[in-house]
């Protein structure tokens, strides 16, 4: 039997504002703020404990990181955009971080500003196992996530994706890195995909798995030479199209080699009929996603 699930994104200021997280009483819920790009902060309850998961800091004022494109970028340093006002705020409740990929120069994934501000709180890091050697020799407390088989995590689980950072030559100068799939004890279950185009792996494990919460890249990020090294919004549409859940866009509108836009993944998902359920949140954004209780 299909598995039917309704999810509803909540105002964030319309239950419970005063402190941030969901009632042991209520549904289960988790929590989803955009902050920029690929850095994320998940929230859920485990048990009466709130979890803040921080995914991917790239926390780097504006133009102060290296430029990624020269012919036909955006013409200015990385990144784009500020972090929203919110950030602060945001990232003080953070309790944990989870790491797609971090080497090879992906600062847009762990920059220095995200290194030091793990490691001046001592905030545990998941992570593959060659990232958790790698960030240990930086003062970060990581803590490797090895093989591809689901894993304990907070009670209940979590399983490693393989990405696909491009293909030919410029795919084979990337690091690839993971996406990765929490199930949580009585929560929706999210996929969070990292730096990937869309491969016949991502899209059975879409098909297979169908998470009740996606979050694709849709930025169609390429350099000055080679092709495209991440999903755009075509793929993104056509990756929702794969599962019955919500898909929420990122890497947009933050990286000058990222030339996807909100607007861009709005229309196309309104023009293929996927307008409730493809989604490209501002900066600063929060989103609560439902899993309705049942008899």
């Amino acid at each position: 039997m299909a598995r039917i699930l309704s999810f509803q994104a909540i105002d964030v200021t319309t239950n419970h504002p005063e402190s941030g997280f969901v009632s042991i009483n209520h549904p289960p819920i988790v929590k989803i703020t955009t902050l920029r790009n690929a850095t994320l902060l998940l929230e859920w309850t485990t048990g009466f404990q709130p979890v803040a998961l921080l995914v991917d800091p790239m926390l780097a004022a504006r133009g102060t990181l290296p430029r990624l494109r020269f012919a036909g970028g955006a013409g200015s340093r990385n990144p784009l955009v500020d972090l929203p006002l919110a950030a602060p705020a945001l990232l003080e409740r953070t309790t944990h971080a989870l790491i797609t990929h971090c080497q090879r120069g992906h600062f847009d994934h762990l920059d220095s500003a995200g290194r030091r501000f793990l490691r001046e709180r001592a905030t545990p890091v998941f992570c593959t196992p060659g990232d958790a050697s790698w960030l240990a020799q930086r003062g970060l407390a990581s803590v490797a996530i090895a093989g591809a088989a689901r894993q304990p995590f907070f009670g209940g689980h979590i399983m490693s994706v393989p990405c696909v950072h491009g293909r030919g030559w410029i795919g084979r100068l990337m690091a690839h890195g993971v996406g990765w799939f929490l199930e949580l004890p009585q929560e929706p279950s999210v996929y969070i995909a990292g730096d990937t185009i869309l491969t016949d792996e991502v899209e059975r494990f879409l098909s297979d798995h169908r998470p009740d919460v996606a979050i694709l890249p849709a930025g169609g990020a390429r350099f000055d030479l080679g092709s495209e090294i991440l999903m755009d919004a075509r793929d993104v549409c056509a990756a929702a199209r794969l599962t019955d859940g919500i898909v929420i866009a990122n890497h947009l509108e933050a990286l000058d080699h990222c030339p996807g836009t909100r607007a861009w993944v709005r229309q196309l998902a309104e023009a293929d009929g996927l307008g409730a359920r493809v989604r490209a949140p501002e900066d600063g954004e929060t989103a609560r996603y439902e899993l309705p209780v049942r008899a």
